[in-house]
């Protein structure tokens, strides 16, 4: 296996660079046997389809190296430039003048989109050679280059994928892409509230943060990182399938024939869907808190002395949190399990039936393989959705009761994220915050990856049927 593994890995190693060098080579190509409109192309991009009478095609490219060259003369090769010190000049005071320094904070996130700038000009570039070698070959052929009124309406034509693609692409760039490699420089950096621009500067340290995260020293995370580590991933999984079997039991109940007023139970379960859960968590929080209806009715009764701490003792604070997750989750459980279930053939549950079988054995070889057949994608999806259930456990507990053996303001109901949003909200460590996202990433990355491939519905796609 690991053979296998290293001989495959080599071989994906050299296609890419055999197909680096036979591109290099098409380029090469290009500019050895081009007209002169195309030679000037490599310098002057879009000359060339401009002197062909491509007009569209050729102002395009050329307003795109206009505009790099604008970016990075004007202040992107500045910021660029000090992207490996992240500033050297420090803010300081004359007399009572301030004279700011520079800026690690701009610096970093010019320099990274400085960077991003210059890979798009060289694809950019790239397809300037190939438009200007496919204008040739077409002369060359005796052809007719299609005129600029027929490349606009290709544009709402056959190209018309690219045309609606491109906001869509550029809006994921700006807002997804774009900050997520920034929370990965800052998580390399020393970016904290002691270290912050413009007053302070601050820069690169390496994998110390990285280390600090796992390390078990005074001064390291790790046990308050893989106690909260640990809390994410028993969370994720209470809260997905316990949800899950729950649903799933409501669904066969209701559905069972001879229950009466099945709309009835189904839309009051729906209820709870149309309320938001923004509304009812803060609600639910102040039902269990220490002077809450929860418990000054247990008291009133006579069955408890002193309130019940629902949100002060870590455990009863964790059973506390799943318990209200199971109130929210069952109800859009039940309706996705109503639907899967009127799908399944009665004439499998008849052939059971003739055979013997019992309730329990028909639920075990008939609904259940079905249902987590057609669900399974779906198990997936709420699985690393509760790793990152931000706000469940936010809104009812706060991520609290804190202890003493937790570091970096973690409480014993923190997710990874909801830690995350305290280093940054309320302490702002930066840079610690950064290396805990990059965390949840692998973890959920781990668990998705490695778990899509077990599925039913992707691993026997057809067996099912």
């Amino acid at each position: 296996m690991a053979n296998g593994s290293k001989k495959e890995k080599k071989n994906n190693i050299a296609t890419f660079f055999s197909a680096l060098g036979n591109d290099c080579k098409k380029i090469g190509l290009t500019f050895k046997e081009g007209d002169i409109r195309t030679k000037l192309s490599f310098i002057i991009m879009g000359l060339g389809p401009i002197l062909r009478g491509q007009i569209l095609v050729g102002l395009a490219l050329m307003l795109s190296e206009v505009i790099f060259i604008w970016y990075m003369t004007g202040f992107g090769w500045t910021y660029l430039s000090k992207i490996t010190t992240l500033g050297t000049v420090a803010t300081h005071k004359v007399k009572r003048k301030t004279v700011y320094g520079d800026n690690s904070f701009l610096i970093l996130l010019f320099g990274v989109l400085s960077i991003f700038a210059v890979i798009a000009i060289i694809a950019l570039w790239r397809l300037n050679v190939e438009e200007n070698r496919r204008e040739e070959l077409t002369l060359k052929a005796g052809k007719k280059l299609p005129t600029n009124l027929e490349t606009f309406g290709s544009l709402f034509d056959k190209n018309f994928d690219k045309t609606l693609l491109f906001l869509p692409v550029t809006g994921i760039f700006l807002f997804t892409l774009l900050p997520i490699v920034f929370m990965i420089f800052i998580a390399f950096t020393n970016y904290d509230y002691n270290h912050q621009a413009p007053a302070n500067l601050f820069t690169w340290v390496g994998l110390q943060n990285f280390k600090e995260l796992v390390s078990f020293g005074s001064e390291g995370l790790g046990p308050t990182f893989f106690k909260v580590l640990a809390w994410t991933l028993v969370w994720a999984f209470l809260a997905t399938f316990i949800d899950y079997f729950l649903g799933l039991a409501v669904a066969i109940l209701i559905n069972k024939k001879g229950i009466r007023f099945k709309k009835l139970w189904r839309t009051i379960l729906v209820m709870t869907i149309a309320v938001p859960q923004f509304v009812s968590l803060l609600y639910v929080a102040k039902m269990f808190a220490n002077d809450g209806i929860i418990n000054g009715f247990l008291k009133r009764v006579g069955l408890i002395q002193s309130a019940i701490p629902f949100w002060s003792n870590p455990m009863l604070a964790r059973v506390t949190i799943v318990v209200v997750n199971i109130w929210i989750g069952i109800p859009y459980l039940m309706l996705i399990a109503t639907g899967l279930l009127m799908n399944i053939p009665e004439d499998l549950y008849e052939s059971a039936r003739i055979d013997g079988a019992s309730a329990w054995q028909m639920f075990k070889s008939i609904t259940l393989p079905y249902m987590l057949f057609v669900t399974g994608p779906f198990l997936l999806t709420q699985f690393t959705g509760n790793l990152n259930n931000f706000g469940v456990i936010y809104l009812l507990s706060g991520g609290g009761p804190g202890t003493m053996s937790y570091a970096g303001n973690a409480g014993t109901t923190d997710l990874l994220v909801t830690w995350l949003y305290k280093m940054t909200v309320n302490d702002s460590n930066y840079r610690m915050a950064a290396v805990i996202g990059i965390m949840v990433f692998i973890v959920t990355a781990i668990f998705a990856l490695g778990v899509y491939g077990l599925l039913p519905s992707v691993k026997d796609e057809e067996g099912f049927q």
